[in-house]
């Protein structure tokens, strides 16, 4: 015959009392734990969606830091993948990867922006649709998909651009880099009037090679023309480079997968953006 447990005595239920505390302790403990949580998975901001994530896109991302610390964020592309459209808005508000264009002011764009001989910011030869740079001839890089060869033209206007086929082209305006003529930048940058050369903003620009690839650089960093300017010698692969300074400062903006960079979040009026395929 086993031996019955005394449930009745001082002991037994002190020790009862010491395990439900025990058990509501832990519960109150968990409970605590789950609240906390909670509390910092709700307070916590999600990452934002773009409105571009997801989209296909035909670029190479890379993002190099020069030794004299500047950050260039690049998208290398095929020119075939090359679409010049209207933004009207932060670039990250549009629906596209890509950079900021040319120059503009208010509504207005005051740099090319012609594809197939076509602005696209109004109908031709109209101001501010970006069949003009507007007061300078500047330079402007064009790529002529008929003879398949890129170059800067220094031009005022769409009707003096040279191409094989007026259908089968796209022009971008801003300021001549001249990276094969060490001697002749700041001269020529001078003549198409860059803007605020000598202050440290953030900038953007396209470069080509004699391959016939293209990157869209943009850097955060603050630097002068000329900082920016060898920081996409250093750094930009291939021989035969040349390019152009875009529009710069707060306008400087990249929509890519792998990065967003909104400048001061200014609205833009026209954008390099990468073709959806």
């Amino acid at each position: 015959m086993s031996a019955s447990t005394d449930t009745s005595s001082p002991n037994s239920k002190l020790r009862q009392l010491w395990e439900r505390k025990y058990w509501l302790i832990i519960s109150a403990l968990l409970l605590a734990i789950i609240l906390i949580v909670g509390s910092i998975l709700l307070l916590t901001p999600k990452p934002q969606k773009e409105v571009f994530d997801g989209l296909p896109h035909s670029y190479s991302y890379t993002d190099v830091r020069t030794p004299q610390k500047v950050q260039l964020h690049m998208m290398s592309i095929n020119p075939e993948d090359i679409v010049l459209q209207t933004a009207g808005t932060p670039l990250r508000q549009v629906a596209a990867y890509g950079i900021n264009g040319g120059f503009f002011y208010g509504k207005d764009l005051l740099s090319i922006a012609l594809m197939n001989d076509k602005p696209v910011n109004g109908v031709k030869k109209a101001y501010g649709s970006g069949w003009f740079n507007a007061k300078y001839a500047r330079g402007t890089l064009v790529w002529d998909a008929t003879s398949r060869k890129f170059s800067v033209q220094v031009v005022s206007s769409g009707d003096e651009l040279i191409v094989a086929d007026r259908n089968h082209y796209f022009a971008q305006g801003g300021i001549s880099m001249n990276l094969e003529y060490e001697e002749l930048w700041e001269a020529a940058a001078t003549v198409e009037h860059l803007p605020y050369a000598d202050e440290r903003r953030m900038r953007s620009g396209m470069v080509y090679d004699n391959t016939g690839k293209l990157w869209l650089i943009v850097t955060p960093t603050l630097t002068t023309a000329a900082e920016f300017r060898t920081a996409v010698l250093q750094t930009v692969p291939g021989v035969g480079r040349e390019g152009i300074f875009l529009d710069g400062d707060g306008s400087s903006q990249m929509n890519a997968a792998e990065v967003v960079l909104t400048g001061d979040q200014r609205s833009v009026v026209q954008m390099i953006a990468v073709a959806i395929h």
